[in-house]
């Protein structure tokens, strides 16, 4: 199902004479971490020589229709079992639903993105939202020459992802090159490291970061944090840690009223402090001596900085498949997320690991390799 490779970098846009090159970054604003590997192609495709600017796939659906995207997708989220059943009976094997959700999306984003790309001539688009990707696939032969790649890092990906008239999937693990084979036998797919950002490869040491927040040097202490929305029992969760001693760096993300029941909970109980969004998670990181989190990106992160996690199951469908991939890569638990089992949980990996843990994710250097080889096989090498 990828496109054909006869076009690759060779379209009228990529023969202008003194044009930069141009990228596209298609991301979607549900949580961040879209919009952290979006950030990370970009930072390194500018340092390729490139013009790339990021878009949102859910924005290009228009009006209501990206607020309304959002609030269907927190709505299954909030009925247990709902977005379970939808993963993995529809959207993992490309069910009657999953296909209608993928046409009824491209008739929004499909001329939004023809708009973009006859406005701003571009010879790479990389869709980092499965929504993009879709639209992408659709598109792309009205535009001769434009290149095309996917970049998931979900561990299975599902048939939203992968569509014909796309040049080359970016994946995470083996197993994701494999999900993304069984849709399209054929393609080209290259396994890169998760991008981890460059803050998190200096963090401050763990003394000096507890300096700065106030916490004891001899003290347990965890980092508390699900991704931007604070998915599950955060306060509880925070609540019952503080109450066994620990001290908790309880990060709220966007969820504001999540952010201001910590705040008032940190009133009660003064071994839980609190925090909104911040971009201080390497030195909470740094900080603490396990994170307590959901999978995701955040695991790749404090994976950088030698920290063991602790995972809450409380991402269901393609976050329970995620957290098997986090489990499996080492120096990760996982709990139940009720107060009491976490709590005992939290405990047990405190007496068991002292920081810092072996590192066991690769230094940048490992993602701009694979990212440039990559870049390499669809004709963007570095003298393209």
């Amino acid at each position: 199902m990828n496109g054909s490779s006869a076009a690759v970098g060779v379209g009228p846009a990529a023969r202008t004479p003194g044009r930069r090159r141009s990228a596209l970054l298609l991301s979607g604003s549900l949580g961040m971490g879209h919009d952290v590997m979006a950030e990370a192609c970009a930072t390194s495709l500018t340092q390729r020589g490139f013009a790339a600017r990021t878009g949102d796939s859910l924005r290009m659906l228009g009006g209501r229709n990206g607020a309304r995207g959002e609030k269907v997708f927190r709505g299954m989220l909030a009925v247990p079992g709902l977005y379970d059943a939808v993963h993995f009976s529809q959207m993992r094997t490309g069910g009657p639903l999953a296909r209608l959700i993928e046409r009824t999306s491209s008739r929004y984003v499909v001329p939004a993105l023809r708009e973009e790309l006859i406005s701003q001539p571009t010879d790479l688009v990389i869709s980092i939202f499965a929504t993009g990707a879709a639209a992408t696939s659709r598109v792309k032969p009205e535009f001769p020459g434009l290149v095309t790649a996917v970049f998931s890092t979900d561990c299975c990906v599902h048939r939203l992802w992968v569509h014909e008239n796309t040049d080359l999937y970016l994946v995470t693990s083996q197993t994701a090159a494999r999900y993304v084979r069984r849709f399209a036998p054929n393609a080209l797919v290259s396994v890169v490291p998760t991008p981890v950002r460059e803050p998190f490869y200096d963090p401050p040491t763990q003394e000096e970061a507890r300096a700065s927040l106030g916490i004891p040097a001899d003290a347990p202490c965890v980092l508390l944090m699900s991704g931007s929305w604070g998915l599950g029992p955060l306060v509880e969760s925070a609540a019952a840690l503080a109450g066994a001693g620990i001290y908790v760096l309880a990060v709220a993300g966007r969820n504001e009223q999540l952010a201001a029941k910590l705040t008032a909970l940190s009133e009660r109980q003064h071994k839980v402090v609190p925090f909104g969004f911040t971009d201080r998670i390497p030195t909470l990181m740094a900080a603490s001596d396990l994170v307590v989190t959901s999978s995701g990106d955040t695991c790749s992160e404090a994976r950088v900085i030698g920290r063991d996690l602790l995972l809450l199951d409380v991402v269901p469908g393609h976050g329970r498949d995620n957290l098997q991939k986090e489990l499996e890569r080492g120096h990760a638990e996982v709990t139940n997320t009720d107060p009491v089992s976490l709590t005992r949980s939290a405990l047990a990996c405190l007496d068991r690991v002292k920081p810092p843990s072996s590192r066991v994710a690769v230094g940048p250097q490992a993602w701009e390799q694979a990212f440039g080889a990559a870049l390499a096989q669809i004709g963007f090498g570095a003298h393209w």
